[in-house]
């Protein structure tokens, strides 16, 4: 692979995790958490009042319990759309990569639904949903809003986890920003130098170790 395509891989690796996360329809910019619904967008928002005060939340909750959802409309074309908020349980394990189609293929939506705000008018351009989350576990977000005069929807599909406490995608992000240094070693060369560097030093080492004198007890073992 040639210098200029590893630098290439570096600088997409180095840019993933700003791209991933958050996940699916929800996208970090300028510091705010924007929700996008094809070319329409809003702030996305959560809270857990009752045990985190007015901590804001960019999908992910980390406690079970009451949880506001406020969707801020950015375009005012929002305003004059039907707009409906649903979550459902991620049973099939669709992760971080969940999509509309996946929403689509599911048999029977209803039945891993746990929260369902039907489509309604917000002229504020101000939605605001609650739900007490009694389970921890992974979840998807969706959001669809319908046009007002013609046969098209807009949606938004998200993943989310509730009640988690662990390191999240902290490893992941670790491992991809020293594969990204790998890369980069390796497009410069570096790489294969350290390697020869380590090689040099093992063999020193085993060389050093060969050369020592057998203790006494070993050359000359004491009767059983």
């Amino acid at each position: 692979m040639s210098r200029v395509c590893l630098s290439l891989v570096v600088l997409w690796l180095l840019g993933w995790p700003q791209l991933a996360v958050p996940h699916g329809g929800v996208v970090f910019e300028e510091d705010n958490c924007v929700l996008n619904m094809g070319f329409l967008q809003a702030h996305f928002t959560g809270y857990q009042p009752q045990t985190r005060g007015s901590e804001e939340f960019c999908e992910d909750l980390p406690d079970v319990g009451e949880s506001i959802f406020v969707i801020d409309y950015l375009h005012d074309f929002l305003k004059e759309m039907p707009v409906e908020f649903r979550i459902i349980a991620d049973q099939q394990n669709f992760g971080i990569f969940a999509n509309w189609d996946d929403v689509n293929s599911l048999p029977d939506i209803e039945s891993q639904t746990v929260f369902y705000q039907p489509p309604i008018t917000e002229p504020t351009g101000v939605l605001t949903v609650r739900h007490e989350f009694t389970d921890p576990g992974a979840y998807i977000g969706i959001v669809v809003a319908e046009h007002p005069t013609e046969d098209k929807h807009y949606n938004a599909v998200f993943y989310f986890e509730v009640g988690y406490t662990g390191f999240g995608y902290i490893p992941l992000f670790v491992a991809l920003i020293l594969l990204a240094q790998l890369l980069f070693w390796a497009s410069t060369g570096r790489l294969t130098r350290i390697w020869r560097f380590a090689r040099a030093q093992i063999r020193r080492s085993i060389r050093a170790v060969a050369s020592l004198p057998l203790p006494t007890a070993c050359l000359y073992p004491g009767p059983p």
